[in-house]
């Protein structure tokens, strides 16, 4: 029988357990997915604890992205068959042997990605490139300022940061992050509680400040960003791994900047031609070369706890995955 991490109890973590359950059916729109490898999304561990926006009904199997093999397809469905490697996005499902999806879930896992890269490429690209393109319209030459840079998203950040012509100053909290982060290609980085990072980053940029800011911590790292903003700087809102932040709306009035929040996923539903091209364009910058995801740990989909837990308390430079075959 497959196997599958199942939530049935909100907040505990008797209430998240690795479960066989009966094969499901496959409907005639619907496309079945061997999955190889999932990976792990801080959302992931909101949604565990009903403190994410989406709230599946009890019980759910979380996971918002894996890659696997097609090994059936539903007389219905097109665009797909089997044999094909591709990479499955969605808010639940991922952490498990197989899903089954409707095709318009899946994407063709690029032949130069491995099932850990596809499975740790779709969230955090999307979220990225959706942010600096159609939320900042970031240009070339421009400084952006990338939080918690040593997470999946903010990695993400700072590789096509620079490859859209940004000046990238990424900042993280441990020194090891900070290696991998200039090795993706920021120009400057800064150690979080080596002092106050305002000052550094107006330093760096001559007073002027960042034009774009992605901030996927929140808290306090938010509130201190908006006094390191350059004229019509551009914050953009991914998360709040570090807490809930507060504007000081005199701050961003003064600055004339705008505060932006980015829901990749949910704008593709109001602008499917949008979403089409920012997949078509992370597509081309795979199969290239240019895009490559940090994934730092790898383990079975029996310890998927263990997972969460590197996750949660941000040892993960880059991303976790859960490996399933």
């Amino acid at each position: 029988m497959p196997r599958a991490v199942v939530c049935r109890t909100l907040g505990t973590p008797d209430g998240v357990k690795l479960e066989e359950l009966p094969r499901a059916e496959l409907p005639p729109d619907q496309v079945r997915v061997a999955i190889h490898a999932a990976g792990i999304n801080f959302p992931d561990l909101l949604m565990l604890t009903g403190d994410y926006q989406h709230k599946p009904p009890l019980p759910f199997i979380p996971g918002f992205e894996a890659a696997g093999v097609v090994t059936e397809v539903g007389a219905e469905a097109a665009g797909y068959a089997v044999g094909d490697r591709v990479m499955i996005g969605g808010k639940t499902g991922a952490f498990a042997d197989e899903a089954v999806v409707k095709p318009e879930l899946l994407e063709h896992l690029p032949d130069e990605l491995s099932f850990a890269e596809g499975a740790t490429f779709r969230v955090a690209y999307q979220t990225a490139h959706h942010a600096l393109t159609e939320r900042a319209h970031i240009k070339p030459g421009e400084v952006l300022l990338v939080h918690g840079a040593g997470g999946g998203v903010g990695l993400a950040a700072v590789q096509i940061g620079k490859l859209l012509g940004a000046t990238v100053i990424a900042c993280a909290s441990s020194q090891a992050k900070l290696d991998v982060v200039k090795a993706c290609g920021a120009d400057h980085t800064i150690l979080y509680g080596a002092g106050p990072f305002k000052d550094e980053v107006k330093r760096l940029t001559d007073g002027k400040g960042a034009n774009v800011i992605f901030d996927p911590v929140g808290g306090e790292i938010f509130e201190q960003s908006l006094r390191c903003m350059a004229f019509g700087c551009r914050v953009l809102i991914i998360g709040f791994t570090g807490g809930i932040g507060v504007a000081k709306t005199n701050l961003v009035l003064i600055k004339g900047a705008s505060v932006l929040g980015v829901r990749a996923g949910e704008s593709t539903k109001y602008d499917h031609a949008m979403g089409e091209r920012t997949k078509v364009a992370l597509r081309e910058l795979a199969a290239s070369g240019k895009l490559r995801p940090q994934v730092s740990h790898t383990l079975p989909l029996e310890q998927f706890r263990e997972g969460m837990e590197l996750v949660r308390d941000r040892k993960a430079i880059g991303r976790v995955v859960l490996t399933v075959r």
